[in-house]
Parts: C-alpha cells; structure tokens; sequence
C-alpha cells in the first residue's frame, strides 16, 4: 500500500514563512497568472505527443507529484491516469486558476496545493513519479531541486521532465533579449544551461536516465524530454555544499503548462 503522504498547504499560508526567494517567485507569477492562462500553447502536436508519451508511463497504482504545474492544464489531462495526483506550484494566483478548472471539470484522482519547488513538501519516499513540465530551469538551485525531487520518489520512481535549456538558444537572446524583459518586469530569473548540463545535475543526484527525447514540431527544440529512474537500491548522499549549473538570466519562455 501506498505510504500516507505529509499535508500540503493549499492556499497561499505557506509564503509569509518562507524565504525571499520564494516570496518573489510567487509575486511575479501571481501578477502574470491571467495573462498566462490566457496564452495558447505555442506548439498543441509537440503538447499532444508529450501528454501521450507520460500517459503510457503511468498507471492506475501510482502515486504522482508534479512541481510547477501553473494553471492546472496538464494535470488535468494526466490525473485520471493515475490513482493520485498532488500538483502544485509557488503561485497562489496560479493555484486558484488551477482550482477553478478543477472545479468545472471534476478529476476525482486531483488536488491542487501551493508549494516551492525549492521546498521540501512531503515525506520521503512518498511518490511514484515527480512530474517537472518547464520549470526545472526556472528553479533557485536545479540540483537542490533535484535532490529533493528523488528523495520524494519511492526506490524505482519515475522523474518525468521537460525543459527549455536556454543555453541551445541564439546566445543574444539569453544574454541581450531576456535580460532586458527581465529589467522590465517581463521574465523571472532563469537558469542557463544546455542538455548535457541537465543529464550531469540529474547523474549526480543518482539518477539513471532512461530516454531523452524532443517532440516539438516547430523549428529548432531547445526543449528536453527526459524520463529519470531512481534506482531500486538507491544509496546516493552527496555530500558537500549543492554546485550552481550554469548562469542566470531571465526566460520568455512563460507558458509552463506546456510540456
């Protein structure tokens, strides 16, 4: 039987504790909330065959977390493939949305909970897969993040990822573009990395990498598809001070719920 998971707080509580990096994640999101839920979702065959490619991963017995899920879309389409399914994100505003839609298209396996990914959540070992859909480069610290990804899956758990790696962009928009939108208030603050940069941060919190793929279906995709075991005798303790993977820089790459 699955273990009973940690409560999670499903409102916006959990912000005045917690540090100012959060808070100011939280901020810009909730400012952005409407607007994000508004935008299509740039690329709907590379979204399909995505939502297609996780759904033969997950069955019915399985206990899933997904981080960063803003305004719910992907989590609606994934939760009835489950037999639980937690997401959550830093956004109050974005949870409310979320919430919203939930409420007009009941998914009796859903719940929506705001939560830093930065944050340790839940218990250990309480889930079966940790869903990331574009937000790993948006976190404070990805191979803090990370860790606290694998200490949520049980031994053999999936971690299922999708990531904009900005540094496979033209290099003028990472460093001239985005942190010009950053200084505007347009972009959050982003990590700049290219894929073999996010293999290396996910090997070194003892992940096996078992696919990586790309499914976009328009022009060059800098987003990474990986799906990540954490072994069955999983024994890894890094030790030490967690290393920073790459720059920061800010992202244009807002619509989240777009995996």
């Amino acid at each position: 039987m699955p273990t009973t998971t940690s409560p999670v707080p499903t409102d916006a509580s959990v912000l005045p504790q917690a540090g100012g990096a959060t808070v100011r994640k939280a901020l810009f999101w909730d400012r952005i909330a409407p607007k994000y839920a508004a935008d299509p979702i740039a690329d709907m065959p590379g979204y399909e065959a995505t939502l297609q490619r996780v759904q033969a991963l997950l069955s019915a017995e399985q206990e899933v977390l997904e981080i960063g899920c803003g305004t719910g879309t992907t989590a609606l389409r994934l939760a009835p493939f489950t037999r639980r399914l937690l997401a959550t994100d830093v956004s109050a505003g974005m949870i409310a949305i979320a919430q919203g839609k939930l409420a007009a298209q009941p998914v009796p396996q859903l719940s929506f909970a705001v939560a830093d990914a930065d944050v340790p959540v839940c218990g250990k070992e309480a889930y079966d897969v940790v869903l990331a859909f574009n937000m790993l480069h948006l976190v404070s610290d990805l191979d803090h993040t990370l860790q606290l990804a694998v200490q949520a899956l049980r031994p053999g758990g999936l971690l299922i990822s999708k990531t904009p790696c900005i540094g496979e962009m033209n290099p003028l928009i990472p460093w001239l573009a985005l942190p010009l939108m950053r200084a505007i208030g347009k972009a959050p603050a982003v990590l700049n990395f290219e894929g073999p940069g996010l293999h290396a941060a996910m090997t070194r919190q003892g992940l096996d990498i078992v696919s990586v793929e790309r499914h976009g279906t328009r022009g060059k995709d800098i987003r990474l598809f990986i799906v990540a075991r954490k072994p069955p005798e999983f024994a890894h303790s890094p030790g030490g001070p967690l290393p920073r993977l790459g720059g920061r820089g800010p992202d244009n790459f807002i619509n989240r719920s777009n995996p």
